[in-house]
């Protein structure tokens, strides 16, 4: 008997955060011909244009305001923000920043509860160390997101400042929402600087020798390493942090009334539970503090078993050493997930929470040379070139906007025919498929917000090919999860697992999940500390239990033979459109 298949393999999960009844409905895959539209002339781009007809020479304000966003919420080595304190300094002005917390752009970008939750958190800090400088942090809360551009340029005039200053964001909706400050700014007399800082090196400059933007990885790292390395000083440069307004800046009629503003504890609809509270707390401590002594761990300590799980990254019993520290060791255990093998930075560095620039340096310093290193044979290297392919989804982003639109890069295979099949996405979602990696990786992510970036390779790619569901599905669950919830990396990471977007995997190479489990999980330590119920198992029968004993066990079998669906998923590709 056939299933039944919808014309929107995406029916089974439109259900909004906000009911039915939601009068807000963002669209979340546009047409070929809207995303293609889009294309013809990048926001981005537009954007750049837009910069270079602002006003040039505003009168001087009473204060300057940096736009601090969800992906830079850190006080050092912060561009914008250094900029904006520099022009303070100058003008001899207070320095005002501003947060916009905005539930709408929440609910269109599928934000979870969790990645919410670590920007309040990280907000309460940055406050009180602006606080420190006399510096004020003014975080409103905004809906509807259209009219975001009239009420930052109205709080601008409030404060009669006529300059702003901002780290560019480069998905579609804020990028729109930026060339609009920049035209309702030009008519208030108001000039908006935006930078970039979220890459080490910003979206277009690393080209191809045809002057086009890379779409394979391996030849945009080169370059990118090579122009890295000649302009270390133009591209790790560190900014200062700010510097403090005068105490005077209490006592002004405007200005001082912001230090009594509060970081809200929670934003409706993205609430956590006082259980989910606690555990975020304790597995992601927010600060740039806890970030850079995260990094220093991952640089100088071993890797332990211990610290694989739901457990606080700083806990005590790290032990140093300068031979297998976990980033010497990156090349060769990287893809292994029953240890802490990765630096866990990813949260720390979607959320501006360290710098780039920071992470890069420090690999420098702590190799003892003068360049960046970045080549495939060693940990350093290797974890360099993670940190490029950030850069390069970024830079694929900016160029390509068509796939924050819900589209494939590669739109041949818009027509692959997907299954539908909510019993199967819920067994996915929960971790109850019967195959053993791929249920720990999914319980893991609703436990703790967040996986190894292999254990998200082996589960995007068994959802889009064993169970022959949508990527998109998976898109959004992952951002509706995960603490480090970015939309070019991930949107990338889930085109790549389904052949559907830029250097993405051949569509027949499908991965064993099996065989990616033995090698992932050799101890089978990763999958006895999520799935209990396989706790007693060790050997061959970790990664693939007989039925008799997952019965025993109460565990679920195989939803699907993966043979059987290997060939499926290869034919559906090889003809796009066809059974």
């Amino acid at each position: 008997m056939k299933r039944t298949r919808s014309l929107s393999p995406l029916a089974v999960s439109k259900k909004s955060r906000t009911g039915a009844g939601s009068p807000f409905a963002p669209i979340k895959i546009a047409t070929a011909e809207a995303a293609a539209a889009v294309q013809t002339d990048p926001p981005f781009l537009r954007l750049l244009g837009a910069l270079r007809n602002v006003v040039q020479r505003p009168s001087k304000g009473q204060s300057i305001v940096y736009w601090m966003r969800m992906g830079d919420l850190r006080i050092s080595d912060n561009k914008a923000l250094a900029l904006a304190s520099a022009q303070a300094v100058e003008d001899q002005i207070p320095l005002v920043v501003l947060h916009v917390l905005s539930p709408q752009d929440y609910m269109a970008h599928d934000r979870s509860k969790t990645r919410i939750d670590f920007v309040l958190r990280n907000l309460s800090r940055v406050k009180d160390e602006l606080a420190k400088l006399n510096i004020p942090l003014y975080t409103i809360t905004h809906t509807p997101r259209k009219t975001i551009p009239t009420r930052v340029i109205s709080v601008l005039q409030t404060l009669q400042a006529t300059r702003l200053f901002a780290n560019i964001e480069y998905e579609v909706d804020e990028l729109r929402r930026d060339i609009e400050v920049c035209s309702l700014a030009q008519n208030a007399g108001i000039r908006p600087t935006y930078v970039h800082d979220r890459c080490i090196i910003e979206p277009g400059v690393v080209k191809t020798k045809e002057g086009r933007t890379y779409t394979v990885y391996s030849p945009y790292q080169r370059n990118w390493i090579s122009i890295l390395n000649s302009n270390l000083s133009d591209y790790l440069n560190e900014f200062p942090p700010p510097k403090p307004n005068s105490s005077t800046a209490r006592e002004n009629q405007v200005i001082g009334p912001l230090f009594n503003t509060d970081v809200p504890v929670s934003v409706r609809g993205f609430e956590l539970d006082s259980e989910e509270t606690t555990n975020m707390v304790s597995m992601w401590p927010a600060g740039t503090s806890s970030a850079k002594e995260m990094l220093s761990r991952f640089l100088y300590t071993k890797a332990r078993v211990t610290q694989l799980g739901a457990v606080d990254p700083l806990a005590d019993g790290a032990e140093n050493s300068d031979k297998r520290s976990r980033i010497l060791l990156y090349d060769e255990a990287r893809d292994r997930g029953d240890k802490d093998t990765t630096s866990r930075l990813s949260p720390y560095l979607s959320a501006g929470v360290i710098s780039v620039r920071e992470c890069v340096r420090q690999t420098m310093k702590f190799l003892g040379i003068q360049k960046v290193e970045a080549g495939r044979s060693s940990g350093v290297g290797r974890w360099v070139q993670e940190l490029a392919w950030r850069d390069f989804y970024t830079n694929v982003l900016a160029y390509y906007p068509r796939v924050s639109m819900g589209r494939p890069y590669q739109e041949k295979f818009a027509d692959v025919k997907w299954e539908v099949n909510e019993e199967h996405l819920n067994a996915w979602k929960e971790g109850k498929t019967g195959i053993p990696i791929v249920d720990a990786t999914m319980r893991q992510i609703n436990t703790m917000g967040w996986t190894h970036n292999r254990m998200r390779m082996i589960v995007a790619m068994f959802l889009t090919k064993d169970l022959m569901l949508d990527w998109r599905l998976g898109e959004r669950y992952f951002m509706e999860k995960l603490i480090d919830g970015d939309l070019a990396s991930n949107n990338g990471g889930w085109q790549w697992s389904a052949s559907t977007g830029v250097d993405s995997v051949p569509y027949f190479r499908i991965f064993n999940p099996y065989t990616q489990s033995s090698k992932a999980d050799p101890t089978g330590d990763f999958i006895r500390t999520f799935v209990p119920e396989l706790k007693n198992l060790y050997g061959s029968d970790i990664h693939n239990p007989p039925a008799k004993v997952a019965d025993k066990l109460g565990y679920p079998r195989p939803i699907v033979n993966h043979a059987e669906t290997r060939e499926r998923a290869i034919r559906r590709y090889k003809t796009p459109g066809e059974e």
